[in-house]
C-alpha cells in the first residue's frame, strides 16, 4: 500500500493482489478493486489488516482501536491507543507506506509482512507479524506495541532527536559576513520567580513595547513550567561599556540602559541567543534581503522540504533567491528508547547538511560607500566590473535594517517602517527609471552605426530652444547651453537636448526600436535578482515625431534599468559587445558576453572619447569627478519627471554614470547613480558630487 501522509489528500482504498512472492497491498489502480464492507465476519486477516494499515495516513486511530479485540482493548484504552499512535507516526512524518503480505498461517491465523515507509529520517522497513483471533463469525486484530515496531515494548518510547542545520552565509568578493551567524540576546521570564505576576509582565510589556496579553498568552503555552525561561522577545546584544557611552543617545547605549531596567524585575532573565545577523545593516539590505520564521503558510506550501515549525525561510533578496542552497538539511535520529532511556535500537538516521555559503561578487567596500553617500536620498546605485561583469554593489536608499526582521518589530515600528514617504522598503534598483541624458550615448552609437549621423556634421546653432516647424504647436525642445559647433562630441560634453532630438528623427522610429530591441529593451534581463524590463514606449512603438524626438535625449516614454544601463556601457569599452552582469563569485571571473555587436567598435571608440570628455573637458558636465591621475569617463543625465507637458511643478531625476576606460586599470569600475528629487539641490551635478565621493574611497590617488 502506497499512502502519503496529507490530511487535503483522500487516500484510495487499498486493492488485493495476487503475486508470486505473495500478497501485495498496494494503493495502485487497477480493475480488480474488492471494496471493505463495513461489517465484520466477512473478511479474511490479510484483507483486515490491509484495512487497519489504510487507515494510518488518514488518522482515523479510532477505527484502528475499534479493529482490536476484546483482551486487547481491555488492556489498553481508546485514548491510550490513540495518543501512542498518534504520537509515534505523526511525530516520525510518517509517509508512502507499503506493506507486503509475505506468509500466511491461517491456523495460527498470523499475517507475516513487510513494512517500508519514508520518516523525516528516511526509510524505515523491517519484517513484522500480526495476529488474528476468531471472535463472533469474524476476526479482529490482536494488537501489541510491536506491532508499530518489532521490539517495542508498552514502556518504550520513540524518540526523534534533531540536529538543526547551520544556515550557509552570504559572503562578498572578500569573504567578508554579509548574513551570518550572530549573537543577540533573548528576554525571558522565569514564572516561578516572579513576585506580582501582573504587575510584571505590564512592566516588561512596557519597556519591550509588546502588549501584555502577548506575553501571558507565551507564560500560559502547555510547555511553560515554573523552572522554565520563556522567551519573549529577541534584542541586541550589548555590554556593560554602552552603558558608559559619551553620547546618551546612542543605540547602544540605550539599549543597555532598557536590559538593565528589565533585569530589576524579578524573575526576568535576559540570555545570549544565536540569531541570524547583517553586519551591513541598512547598507545591504535589499540586496541581502532576510529571514523570517515559517508560517503555516509556509509549512503547508514547502511540506516536504525539510521545514519544521522553529525553521527559518529566506523572504526577500539573496536569502529569498538562494533559500535552498542556504538552508541545508537538518539531521534526524529515530530512536527506540526503554524506560530507563536507554537506547535500544536506532530505526533511522540522517545526517546533518549544513548550508551552502554564497559567496556574491559584490564589494562591501563600495557597497557600504554608495550607501553612506547617498544615504539620505530617495536612489538608487549599481557597481560592475566593466569587463568582466561582476557586479560590485547594488545599493537602494532609504534602507531598512535587516537585523529587526531577526529581533522582532512594534506594530508602531512596522507602521513606520511602511507608511515612510520615502518608502524605504522599496527596491528602486529592480525598477526602471527616465534615463534623461544618460540615454545620450546610447542614440549617439545607434545614429552611427545606422549612417543616420555624420559624427563631424554641424547640426546647426538654434539657440536654447528648438522645434521642427509648426506642426509641433507650442511644444519645444529645450537645451541648457549654447556652443559651436554642433557636432557629436561637443553634444555629448554640453548634453545638448536639441542635437539628440535632432538625431532621433534622422535615426527614424523603426530603427530606433530595432535597434533597442536588440540591446535588451523589452526583454528580461539575464541576471539573477529579477529586474523591471527596459522600454521605449508604453505601447509597442513610438507613436509621434514628438516622441521620437524626446526619446533621443531620454525622455518621451523612455524607461530604463540601472543594471541595464550598466550594461549598455559596458559596449563602449568592449568593441562594442555588451558583457553580461553576474553576482555569484567565481575564483576565475567568467567574463560572458551577453549581446554581440550590440553597436560596431568604431561607434563604441567614438561615443568612449566623447564620455570621456564629458568628465575632462572643462565645459563637460560631468568635470566635477575630473581626476588628474587617472582617466574616467562618464555621461549625466537630468530627467523631467511631469504629468504633461505643461505642468511646471514636477520633479526631476538625477544621473550619473561613469567608469574606468583603461582596461589595464587595476581596480576598474562602473558606477551608475540615480536620486529622485535633484530639481532644487543641484540636478545631475549633486549626483557627480557623491559618485566622486565614492570613487576617491574606492580608487585611491
Amino acid at each position: 500500500m502506497r499512502y502519503r501522509n496529507n490530511t487535503h489528500k483522500k487516500s484510495k482504498p487499498i486493492l488485493i493482489l495476487s503475486a508470486a512472492a505473495g500478497i501485495i497491498l498496494t494503493a495502485c489502480a487497477i480493475s480488480a478493486v474488492i471494496y471493505f464492507s463495513s461489517g465484520r465476519g466477512r473478511e479474511t486477516p490479510q484483507e483486515l489488516l490491509a484495512e487497519y494499515m489504510n487507515h494510518i495516513p488518514e488518522k482515523e486511530y479510532g477505527k484502528m482501536y475499534a479493529m482490536l479485540d476484546k483482551e486487547t482493548a481491555r488492556n489498553i484504552s481508546e485514548e491510550e491507543f490513540i495518543t501512542r499512535n498518534s504520537a509515534i507516526y505523526e511525530g516520525i512524518g510518517t509517509e508512502d507506506m507499503v506493506i507486503k503480505v509475505t506468509e500466511y498461517d491461517e491456523g495460527k491465523r498470523a499475517v507475516k509482512y513487510h513494512a517500508s515507509f519514508d520518516t523525516v529520517a528516511g526509510n524505515i522497513s523491517f519484517d513484522n507479524e500480526a495476529t488474528f483471533v476468531k471472535e463472533g463469525d469474524g476476526c479482529r486484530l490482536v494488537w501489541k506495541d510491536s506491532l508499530i515496531f518489532p521490539g517495542l515494548e508498552a514502556d518504550d518510547k520513540i524518540k526523534v532527536s534533531v540536529t538543526q542545520a547551520e544556515r550557509g552565509r552570504i559572503l562578498d568578493r572578500n569573504d567578508r559576513v554579509l548574513a551570518g551567524k550572530g549573537t543577540a540576546s533573548s528576554v525571558g521570564i522565569v514564572p516561578g520567580k516572579l513576585e506580582d505576576r501582573e504587575r510584571a509582565v505590564e512592566e516588561v510589556a512596557e519597556l519591550l513595547a509588546l502588549e501584555p496579553e502577548a506575553i501571558e498568552k507565551k507564560l500560559d503555552a502547555q510547555w511553560v513550567k515554573e523552572d522554565s525561561f520563556v522567551p519573549v522577545k529577541t534584542v541586541a546584544k550589548v555590554s556593560e561599556l554602552d552603558l558608559l557611552a559619551v553620547d546618551p543617545d546612542d543605540e547602544a547605549a540605550v539599549e543597555a540602559r532598557r536590559q538593565e531596567k528589565l533585569l530589576t524585575v524579578p524573575g526576568v532573565m535576559i540570555t545570549d541567543v544565536e540569531v541570524r545577523e547583517y553586519p551591513l545593516k541598512e547598507a545591504a539590505a535589499h540586496l541581502t534581503g532576510y529571514v523570517q520564521g515559517v508560517t503555516a503558510e509556509d509549512l503547508e506550501e514547502h511540506a516536504g522540504e525539510g521545514y519544521a515549525s522553529n525553521s527559518v525561510i529566506g523572504r526577500s533578496g539573496i536569502e529569498g533567491l538562494y533559500e535552498k542552497e542556504l538552508k541545508g538539511n537538518d539531521g534526524y535520529s529515530i530512536n527506540m528508547m526503554d524506560s530507563d532511556g536507554n537506547l535500544k535500537k536506532v530505526l533511522a538516521n540522517v545526517m546533518v547538511e549544513d548550508g551552502q555559503d554564497i559567496k556574491l561578487t559584490v564589494d562591501a567596500e563600495i557597497q557600504s560607500a554608495l550607501y553612506e553617500q547617498f544615504e539620505e536620498d530617495k536612489s538608487c546605485s549599481v557597481a560592475m566590473n566593466p569587463y568582466t561583469g561582476e557586479v560590485l554593489a547594488l545599493v537602494s536608499t532609504p534602507s531598512y535594517d535587516s537585523n529587526g526582521f531577526i529581533m522582532g518589530m512594534t506594530d508602531e515600528e512596522w507602521t513606520a517602517l511602511n507608511e515612510d514617504e520615502k518608502k524605504p522598503l522599496y527596491n528602486r534598483f529592480r525598477q526602471v527609471w527616465s534615463p534623461g541624458s544618460t540615454f545620450k550615448p546610447v542614440t549617439a552609437s545607434i545614429g552611427l552605426d545606422s549612417g543616420a549621423i555624420d559624427p563631424e556634421e554641424d547640426f546647426g546653432k538654434e539657440g536654447l530652444s528648438w522645434q521642427k516647424d509648426a506642426s509641433w504647436g507650442s511644444y519645444h525642445v529645450t537645451t541648457l547651453h549654447a556652443y559651436s559647433p554642433a557636432v557629436l562630441e561637443n553634444a555629448l560634453i554640453y548634453s545638448d537636448n536639441i542635437y539628440f532630438a535632432k538625431a532621433a528623427l534622422k535615426i527614424g522610429a523603426e530603427e530606433l526600436q530595432e535597434s533597442l530591441q536588440k540591446i535588451g529593451f523589452g526583454k528580461e534581463l539575464p541576471f539573477e535578482i529579477s529586474m523591471s524590463v527596459s522600454q521605449y514606449s508604453n505601447t509597442e512603438k513610438i507613436e509621434t515625431e514628438i516622441q521620437l524626438a524626446d526619446s533621443g535625449y531620454g525622455q518621451g516614454q523612455v524607461l530604463v534599468n540601472p543594471l541595464h544601463l550598466a550594461g549598455i556601457y559596458t559596449s563602449f569599452c568592449n568593441d562594442g559587445n555588451m558583457i553580461k552582469p553576474y553576482l555569484r563569485y567565481e575564483e576565475e571571473p567568467k567574463k560572458e558576453i551577453w549581446i554581440q555587436d550590440a553597436c560596431t567598435p568604431e561607434a563604441a571608440g567614438r561615443v568612449l572619447e566623447g564620455m570621456k570628455k564629458v568628465v575632462n573637458d572643462s565645459n563637460g558636465t560631468g568635470y566635477a569627478a575630473h581626476r588628474e591621475d587617472i582617466i574616467l569617463a562618464g555621461k549625466t543625465g537630468t530627467a523631467e519627471i511631469k504629468d504633461s507637458k505643461e505642468d511646471t511643478a514636477g520633479t526631476e531625476l538625477g544621473w550619473f554614470a561613469v567608469l574606468t576606460p583603461d582596461k589595464e586599470y587595476e581596480r576598474p569600475i562602473l558606477v551608475v547613480s540615480m536620486v529622485e528629487d535633484v530639481k532644487d539641490i543641484g540636478g545631475s551635478g549633486y549626483v557627480v558630487g557623491k559618485d566622486k565621493d565614492v570613487l576617491d574611497v574606492y580608487l585611491p590617488r
